[in-house]
């Protein structure tokens, strides 16, 4: 699905950055249409009374990994999907410059399933033999780039686990 809400990279931009978020729409709710509709731009304010916080809000992100393990993609690897904000790594700031955004369908205070954790390792691996600059080490957390502002994916979200999954595919690396 082409999300409206992504722009081109600057130039000589090396994308290195894999970053973990966390949505649901309405918050703790899984399943529907909303996600969609928001990433697409077209979210039905009168849907729920949350949507209306949210209602002029521009964000995308590259995938969407729902509860069943289902990716969605929104903005195409090359391009910037509007999914960090204010955020920084490494020193570096305005992470969607240089990051692939990956969400999970899920609330930073739950936990995800074991669908999600399947697929997330997968995709992983294809993102890192794509982007070479991008290693275990640069994977991260919504909630590591901006901190205080952001708390996604949350302590339901279990990195030992992840990273389990994606060393059984690739070998076992070094970092986070």
């Amino acid at each position: 699905m082409a999300s409206p809400h992504c722009n081109a990279r600057p130039d000589n931009t090396e994308v290195d950055l894999l970053v973990i978020h966390s949505i649901s729409l309405p918050p703790g709710q899984y399943g529907g249409p909303y996600i969609d509709e928001f990433f697409l731009g077209h979210l039905d304010i009168d849907a729920h009374p949350y949507f209306s916080e949210i209602a002029t809000l521009r964000v995308s992100a590259h995938l969407v990994i729902d509860r069943t393990g289902r990716v969605t993609q929104y903005v195409p690897f090359d391009a910037r999907a509007w999914h960090a904000g204010q955020s920084m790594f490494c020193g570096r700031e305005n992470c969607n410059d240089f990051s692939i955004g990956i969400e999970l369908e899920g609330l930073e205070t739950d936990t995800y399933t074991p669908a999600q954790y399947e697929t997330l390792a997968e995709v992983t691996q294809a993102i890192l033999e794509a982007y070479p600059a991008i290693d275990r080490s640069r994977i991260t957390g919504h909630s590591d780039i901006a901190p205080g502002r952001k708390l996604d994916p949350g302590p339901g979200f279990d990195w030992d686990l992840y990273f389990n999954k994606l060393d059984q595919l690739t070998g076992p690396t070094s970092g986070k």
